[in-house]
């Protein structure tokens, strides 16, 4: 069993019927600790797997980073009172690049379900991107929006035996090709870790880009969106008031309630085409589904 998925011995109890005793399969959730140039930023708890694109899309969203020259390395280290056990990882940024402020530093940790509940003050949550998702020009078809959730859904290798990761895919809006999908047990880890594959490949700003997510849309994933320069975010559920306001504010499209054919738009809706998929597939965000 791999570090992603733990095994566990269970009762089942369902009544009227005898208890049962078996083999359960878990996510596994630890702890990750993010250095910069040695010094600690933060502590999340995330599912193992891609911490590199994890640290990378947490960099992203502090707006310490928008380049892939930006960071020049990150690797695996022990921490002060143990060996390696591949929970802290140290990344080294370009000698141009300013260190993180320290008013960004999180509070102690952030949880699985939110990532923004550490930070050092209010203020520190807005964060100011490098690229305007306003003026993207992407409109995505509605009829190959809809098939997004499936699509989300049936590449999540890891929740089809465990029932308990949140997924994040990035999508072309235009060709409705699903460029990549991360799953963590926190959403906002999932989105981290699609933003730093995007980053590691040189892809930001991701325009002409949709950010699917198998939960809801919050605002600390539209602010995610927004300092990745992704114009559509999308998701099953329903979004926050804060969410709303931040991309109508911002030019964001969000869509929530994906399931389904139907689907409710709530900001930025000249962007959902209800007229039939186009053949072609051109423009910004095709030419980079096919540098993947």
């Amino acid at each position: 069993m791999s570090r992603i998925m733990a095994r566990r011995r269970v009762t089942r109890i369902t009544l009227g019927s005898p208890r049962a005793v078996r083999e359960d399969v878990l996510a596994v959730e630890e702890p990750l600790e993010i250095r910069v140039g040695g010094r600690p930023l933060a502590i999340t708890m995330r599912t193992p797997g891609h911490d590199v694109e994890l640290a990378a899309g947490f960099l992203v969203s502090e707006g310490v980073v928008a380049r892939a020259d930006e960071l020049v390395s990150a690797r695996h280290c022990a921490s002060v009172t143990e060996e390696n056990t591949y929970n802290v990882l140290d990344v080294t940024l370009a000698s141009h690049v300013p260190p993180p402020d320290a008013s960004l530093e999180r509070a102690f940790y952030t949880t699985s379900s939110c990532g923004v509940c550490g930070k050092a003050s209010i203020d520190a949550v807005r964060t100011r991107s490098r690229f305007d998702v306003e003026r993207d020009d992407l409109v995505v078809d509605a009829d190959r929006l809809v098939g997004f959730p499936d699509a989300l859904r049936s590449a999540q290798a890891v929740f089809e035996k465990t029932g308990g990761l949140h997924a994040a895919a990035l999508f072309d809006g235009r060709s409705g090709r699903m460029l990549v999908l991360r799953e963590d047990v926190g959403r906002h880890n999932a989105v981290d870790k699609v933003v730093g594959w995007a980053l590691t490949q040189g892809l930001l700003p991701l325009t002409g880009v949709v950010l699917m997510v198998s939960g809801r849309a919050s605002f600390e994933l539209t602010q995610k969106a927004s300092m990745a320069g992704i114009p559509v975010l999308a998701a099953v559920s329903a979004p926050s008031s804060l969410a709303i306001e931040l991309a109508t504010e911002l030019g964001i499209t969000v869509v929530g309630f994906l399931r389904g054919e139907s689907m409710v738009v709530y900001s930025r809706p000249d962007r959902i085409s209800e007229q039939p998929a186009s053949t072609a597939a051109t423009g910004s965000a095709t030419a980079m589904a096919g540098a993947s």
